[in-house]
């Protein structure tokens, strides 16, 4: 017997692989919530939170991508906090306290997008 209270998680066809522009982001919505989704360089596509956790708008999708060391990064266009795309980590709080974006797995087939989604992260 499954546990009521267990999340379902499953692949959610979010988009067309040729919706997504490289190094720019675009916004989803899946089940009510924002995720940003990114194409970057090499083709690895991430999703994170729409949600700027220290603005509290949804406008990570519109961030300036960019990279530090090997990490492919978003900054905000609110503050410029700058968060790891591949652990939502925030690597760059601007004199902030620490906080971070939620992540959620995400496969490409053929050219559509699936995102492994299973709630709010």
């Amino acid at each position: 017997m499954t546990n009521v209270a267990e999340r379902v998680t499953t692949w959610t066809d979010v988009c067309g692989l040729d919706d997504l522009e490289l190094e720019r982001g675009r916004a989803a919505l899946i089940d009510g919530t924002q995720i940003a989704l990114f194409l970057v360089h090499g083709g690895r596509v991430h999703a994170v939170s729409n949600l700027d956790p220290y603005s509290g708008a949804n406008v990570i999708s519109r961030g300036i991508v960019g990279t530090r060391g090997d990490a492919p990064t978003v900054a905000s266009p609110m503050y410029k906090q700058v968060f790891d795309l591949r652990t939502g980590m925030c690597v760059d709080t601007q004199g902030k306290d620490a906080a971070s974006l939620a992540v959620w797995p995400v496969a490409v087939d053929g050219d559509r997008v699936l995102v492994k989604w299973g709630g709010t992260g």
